[in-house]
């Protein structure tokens, strides 16, 4: 299990488990905002605390609604919009692994997905090699 919080400790997450992969995504949200994503089903993660949502208005068809801490700023995690979970379920959510400690993420693939080129459909491609984390 990971225990991760934002900044101030106001908001804090706990995952059931250790994500496969973490994205450090180039898209002008995720380069801005500095987050590093792994990806959980919404049932391995709880979220404590008060959070705010910002749906990003560059896209005409966003998919994430980004959770962050109203006290410090710290974007905590990201769930699927209504229209995204309208099309998918809710079958995923993301949690920024920046506010881990990277030796709480040892041996875990960081991937570089280019998502400034990204249309929102099929698989990412990658703007460099990924590396392992903690090696």
């Amino acid at each position: 299990m990971l225990t991760l919080s934002c900044h101030c400790g106001r908001v804090r997450l706990d995952v059931a488990k250790r994500p496969d992969f973490i994205h450090e995504c180039n898209c002008s949200l995720c380069a801005k905002a500095g987050a590093r994503w792994a990806y959980f089903h919404p049932s391995e993660v709880t979220v404590a605390g008060d959070t705010i949502t910002y749906c990003r208005t560059d896209k005409p068809e966003p998919g994430a609604d980004i959770g962050f801490c109203p006290t410090c700023g710290t974007i905590t995690h990201f769930t699927l919009t209504a229209e995204a979970q309208a099309k998918h379920g809710n079958s995923m959510m993301g949690v920024n692994l920046r506010l881990a400690g990277e030796a709480d993420l040892a041996g875990i693939e960081l991937r570089y997905p280019d998502g400034r080129a990204w249309s929102g459909a099929g698989d990412f491609t990658y703007v460099r090699e990924a590396r392992i984390l903690g090696g």
